[in-house]
């Protein structure tokens, strides 16, 4: 990959020179984006649920042609999505690994390739490790002080309540920085820990629009839903929640004589248009 370089202190996102005990060095590959971007922190579990990854992808896509960064620290889980999803959405995004910069030490290697690609499409990789420093325990906490202390904002999408991702919420608040949650089901364990700081004055985010009004960003026009048919009308007015495919053709059969290849080619047309999306056997309303 490309050149390391130390950042200047007066290179230093703003934010993060405001910090108590800030980084005496910080290590660069690739382009930080420019000063007047917004920069946003996304951070979850390592062990997302299909409904956190699908929620930071679209929430992600929604800040797309907004002057927004996307930061995270590179790990396995949230992490990799917010990356991700970063990338297909055209936004810059910046990895604060909790390892050096250099290609020996660069942590976790499953994801070495994203890094690779963070980089060569126009993002960065931050540390204030040497750059050929190896990732230990202790690591970790002290790179969360990094993404919640350079953002404008923190994103937590799913955090059991002992999950690492806690510290960089807690961090965050410390700073001032806006706090956002995207709310989680009650049935499901894995986003209790974000909802502790709900009750503590948190945002919760359910859109995008909801991100770009707590980074101070007007959003543009409503998109404008494309004309739809009947049939098509048919099923948005269904999906009121992720639905199994089967389950959403039964109903179109049943309730509204549809037969099932009818069903299966206005599905097939609807996610073509974007009007749907589907993930793991379910649909759900496109983005």
């Amino acid at each position: 990959m490309g050149i390391i370089r130390t950042l200047a202190q007066n290179e230093y996102p703003a934010l993060l020179r405001e910090i108590p005990s800030p980084p005496k060095e910080l290590y660069v590959r690739g382009a930080l984006p420019p000063p007047e971007t917004k920069l946003l922190t996304v951070v979850g579990s390592r062990a997302m649920s299909r409904y956190g990854k699908d929620a930071c992808e679209a929430l992600i896509a929604g800040l797309s042609g907004y002057p927004v960064a996307i930061v995270s620290g590179l790990a396995l889980g949230i992490d990799t999505i917010a990356h991700k999803a970063a990338l297909s959405a055209g936004l810059p995004t910046i990895a604060v690994p909790g390892s050096g910069l250099d290609d020996s030490v660069l942590y976790p290697r499953a994801n070495f390739a994203l890094a690779k690609e963070i980089e060569n499409k126009g993002g960065a990789l931050l540390s204030e490790f040497d750059p050929l420093w190896k990732p230990r325990p202790e690591s970790f906490p002290q790179r969360n002080r990094i993404m919640a202390g350079m953002s404008h904002a923190t994103l937590v999408i799913e955090a059991g309540e002992k999950s690492g991702t806690l510290i960089t919420a807690r961090m965050a608040s410390d700073y001032g920085r806006e706090l956002l949650i995207v709310p989680h089901s009650i049935f499901a364990d894995g986003g209790a820990g974000g909802h502790i700081f709900m009750k503590i004055g948190a945002t919760p985010i359910r859109t995008s629009a909801d991100i770009l009004e707590a980074l101070g960003i007007e959003a543009g026009a409503p998109t404008v839903m494309p004309d739809l048919n009947e049939d098509e009308k048919i099923v948005i007015n269904m999906l009121i929640e992720p639905t199994p495919r089967d389950e959403l053709i039964r109903s179109l059969t049943s309730d509204f004589s549809f037969d099932v290849s009818r069903a299966n080619v206005l599905l097939a047309s609807m996610e073509l248009r974007g009007l749907i999306a589907e993930s793991m056997g379910e649909i759900r309303k496109g983005i």
